[in-house]
């Protein structure tokens, strides 16, 4: 019998955003396999977590393809992205506590790609006008990301409702990337 490699997988982010410290056993058991046929398929957890990565990269420049992130006011495109991501960021808040994937010279080219994405949109909001442009894109593509890991955790951990998940991250950080009318302004980095 084949072995559906995503369900594999879809099946190990679902029980490890809920469930970060799972073990090898649990994430078998929750893809309807065996543990030896989990191992024939990923070496071991570390195997098992690469492949998270690219899959979560994967859905997550999805969420940026299709968040149109180009098109009408930046604003708009931030809440498009959020929304487009919000099935995504518990395997993304998974990823971020995974410190093996940020060290070393092995960092995923595709973190850098959705870095760029991101930051585009900021600079570009800061270019018309739209945000406050004291605040670097990359640190505000730190914030937004930080906002997303965050308000996952707080919907799988009961403290907000999933319905707000978007809201609840957009009016935090546009309300504290807009330009405020009076201030003095700065050429966008």
């Amino acid at each position: 019998m084949a072995v559906d490699r995503d369900h594999v997988l879809r099946s190990a982010a679902a029980l490890l955003t809920r469930k970060a410290t799972a073990t090898l056993d649990e994430v078998a058991k929750a893809a309807g396999i065996s543990r030896a046929t989990l191992h024939r398929q990923f070496a071991g957890r570390d195997a098992l977590v690469r492949a998270l990565e690219e899959y979560g990269i994967q859905e997550c420049e999805a969420a940026l393809r299709a968040a149109r992130l180009e098109e009408g006011p930046a604003s708009d495109a931030l809440r498009r992205l959020v929304a487009e991501i919000e099935p995504h960021a518990g395997l993304l808040a998974f990823l971020h506590t995974e410190n093996q994937l940020f060290e070393g010279e092995d960092l995923n080219e595709g973190w850098t790609r959705m870095d760029e994405r991101l930051g585009a949109l900021f600079r570009r909001g800061q270019e018309n006008g739209e945000f406050r442009i004291d605040l670097t894109p990359a640190w505000l593509t730190e914030a937004s990301y930080g906002l997303l890991v965050s308000a996952s955790w707080a919907v799988t951990d009961g403290r907000m409702a999933p319905n707000d998940f978007t809201r609840m991250i957009t009016e935090l950080l546009l309300g504290g990337v807009r330009r405020p009318h009076d201030a003095p302004g700065r050429t966008p980095a």
